[in-house]
């Protein structure tokens, strides 16, 4: 009987702990006995994950945002490494996370641990030079948008394409009635818009008053609007109640499957991410917002590679629904662009027709299984 294969998997987000525990779930599939460990979430958890700590105390955006965060980041690395070498797993999974991860890489390589980037960073879009890291310290990649096998490829790593893992996730089982019910919101409460701050503190600090802000103003246009509120498993309620608890407007606070709750929504107000992609598999008509530090924003700007930020825009190779980045990401901003689809048919008409066009660009399914493939071919399964 061959011995038990013994995998480490590291995420350091939110979306990256959902992936992570849907490739656990296909490996176990092929093969039960596998033993995880590793860096994650409930999800990662949930999967079976035994966690060496939870990615909520290292998640954060930009290069001031990190100082206070550091020294844990540095001793949950060391933990990591020294797991590397005294326990020796079979494999290392990395997802995103990249200056975390490559560090991690580099001790695998080096102790001959085969390492399996699922999901690299999005080194095509800055900080291209970390290519030549990765082609150094990882073995395989598994992508998951459809541009970034040909750039992984010219860089002669062993690269394929999967399609994306947010198309794995069961559809939304309730429709639009039950979901309005669960919430307590009635039939007269319209238009719904959908607020999504983000999955780090950080990003909640920065967009949160621009985004109560914008929802207050349109309620002098909407006296029914009803705002949801959709937070990341990571983020207690607590962290965004003193937004909006004294202003007088129909918030609440949801905690259902974020594609059931944009299925309910006439549109949203997004922190640039993951999310964008879960409003467009949805069909959601939806606005960019995007800030961080003066300083993290400069550097972003000078090493930024791809004409958007928002990754609905680059997988349609144009701009079909807004980016207000920086200081555009005003509550006034957030207004206009709201007004615009809420009110202008022609311009809801086509943004739903183009992220159509996005979700179809995104595959069909199956990637935690292809995946799954690749590691089990990594271990010899």
């Amino acid at each position: 009987m061959s011995q038990r294969k013994n995998v480490m998997i590291v995420a350091g987000e939110a979306s990256g702990d959902v992936y992570g525990a849907r490739l656990v779930l296909a490996l176990r599939e092929r093969n039960p006995d596998i033993a995880f460990s590793g860096l994650g979430g409930q999800e990662m958890q949930g999967a079976g994950v035994r966690l060496i700590d939870h990615f909520s105390a290292l998640s954060v955006v930009g290069l001031t945002e990190i100082i206070p965060r550091m020294g844990h980041i540095s001793r949950v690395l060391r933990s990591l490494k020294k797991i590397l070498k005294i326990d020796r797993p079979d494999l290392l999974v990395l997802i995103d996370y990249p200056g975390f991860n490559l560090n991690l890489a580099k001790k695998a390589h080096a102790l001959g641990i085969p390492v399996f980037y699922y999901i690299p960073p999005q080194i095509w879009a800055w900080r291209a030079g970390r290519i030549k890291k990765i082609s150094q310290r990882v073995d395989r990649v598994a992508v998951i948008l459809p541009f970034e096998k040909e750039f992984y490829s010219k860089h002669g790593l062993e690269v394929d394409y999967v399609g994306h893992p947010l198309l794995d996730l069961p559809p939304p089982s309730k429709d639009e009635g039950e979901i309005r019910t669960e919430l307590g919101i009635g039939s007269e409460r319209e238009p719904i818009i959908a607020l999504l701050p983000g999955s780090r503190a950080e990003e909640i600090s920065r967009l949160m008053p621009a985004m109560i802000g914008a929802a207050e103003i349109i309620s002098r246009s909407f006296p029914r609007l009803c705002c949801i509120v959709v937070l990341a498993p990571s983020i207690g309620e607590d962290r965004v109640k003193s937004y909006f608890e004294s202003v007088p407007i129909d918030i609440r606070v949801g905690r259902s499957d974020t594609r059931e709750l944009l299925k309910i929504a006439d549109v949203a107000l997004i922190a640039s991410g993951t999310a964008t992609l879960e409003a467009a598999i949805t069909g959601t008509p939806m606005v960019i917002a995007y800030r961080v530090s003066s300083l993290t924003y400069m550097a972003g700007r000078f090493l930024a590679k791809v004409p958007y930020i928002g990754l609905v825009n680059l997988v349609a190779g144009r701009a079909i629904v807004p980016e207000l980045i920086q200081g555009e990401a005003t509550g006034d901003r957030l207004v206009e662009e709201c007004l615009a689809i809420l009110e202008d048919g022609r311009i809801r008409k086509n943004m739903k027709r183009d992220l159509q066009v996005v979700r179809e660009k995104l595959g069909h399914g199956g990637a935690a299984k292809r995946a799954a493939q690749i590691a089990a071919d990594m271990m010899g399964l």
